[in-house]
């Protein structure tokens, strides 16, 4: 076994291509174990994690907690709703007093980009970003890619399009990171307020038009659009949106090849898809979320591995 260059997670931005082979190595391994009848392995027992999650979350969360006993660790569950945090508690002192309980690893949902960022520079634990603001979300572009690895074989040279509310996306940002890195090509599609300015900086193109976008990919990767994160409405209406960049059965099977459509979750049936597509064989979307457990029990034992050393 290799080892991570990195002794946190906090974005897809600071792995190299070879942590993320790594990852999916050890996700392949872990896959197996979790299709057991026995699906525990005793590797961490002696290590504790924190989740903290200071924004709402169902699936991340219990997904980490899944791979976290899984993997036989003993694990602690913050929920800021009910917390200190409330009366003004800081994050570094939240977090200190949580590690002083003689904690190693911190699973953290943030609102505010860069909080995994600071707390790794503040407190001494290793930090896994479970998603900071509309900045980054690793462990979900690790799971699309890794999906899309089994899938399809490979994910160098294969087509991406990645269709809704970029602007606002932490998956959409921490995915082209990821694809990149592993030689995808990369597009994204969205009403072109909800496409961020310098988008092509990053290495991917902009394509206004779904159809010519699906037509185009081999993958499709349908956001979420985040009400909640939109102060001002950047188009019409729920309506327009889903004339415009939902994606039906119809239209799935008027293309000249078949996709891969993808999803990070929750979905708004009948808005980005409907709900014959996110049910169909091209779905992979129940896939993602299995495919979840295996990338976190990976993420969180190549990092304890190296809190071991």
């Amino acid at each position: 076994m290799g080892e991570l260059s990195v002794s946190h997670l906090l974005g897809i931005k600071y792995l190299q291509k070879s942590d993320i082979d790594l990852i999916f190595e050890t996700a392949d391994h872990f896959k197996e174990v979790i299709n057991r009848p026995i699906k525990k392995v005793p590797s961490l027992r002696d290590i504790t994690i924190a989740n903290l999650f200071f924004e709402n979350s169902t699936r991340t969360r219990l997904s980490f907690e899944l791979a976290e006993k899984r993997l036989s660790a003993d694990v602690v569950n913050f929920s800021a709703a009910s917390s200190s945090v409330k009366k003004g508690e800081t994050l570094v002192d939240t977090v200190n007093n949580i590690l002083s309980m003689k904690v190693d690893m911190v699973v953290m949902r943030h609102p505010n980009p860069g909080a995994g960022v600071f707390l790794s520079k503040h407190v001494n634990a290793s930090i896994i970003n479970a998603g900071d603001g509309a900045h980054e979300h690793p462990t979900q572009a690790l799971l699309d890619s890794y999906s899309i690895r089994e899938r399809l074989g490979d994910v160098a040279g294969k087509k991406v399009v990645i269709v809704g509310d970029i602007l606002h996306s932490r998956v959409a940002l921490s995915n082209i990171f990821a694809l990149n890195k592993l030689g995808a090509k990369v597009k994204v599609c969205g009403p072109l307020t909800l496409i961020p300015k310098h988008i092509e900086s990053l290495g991917v193109t902009v394509e206004p038009n779904l159809e010519k976008a699906l037509n185009w990919c081999d993958v499709a990767n349908m956001l979420r659009v985040q009400n909640e994160r939109m102060e001002v409405s950047y188009f019409p209406s729920t309506r327009e949106y889903r004339q415009q960049f939902g994606v039906n059965k119809q239209l799935l099977n008027s293309l000249d090849k078949e996709i891969v459509i993808m999803h990070p979750g929750p979905i708004n049936r009948g808005v980005e898809i409907t709900s014959d597509v996110a049910d169909s064989k091209q779905a992979i979307i129940l896939d993602q979320v299995e495919n979840g457990v295996a990338i976190r029990m990976a993420v969180i034992y190549l990092l304890a591995s190296k809190i071991k050393q």
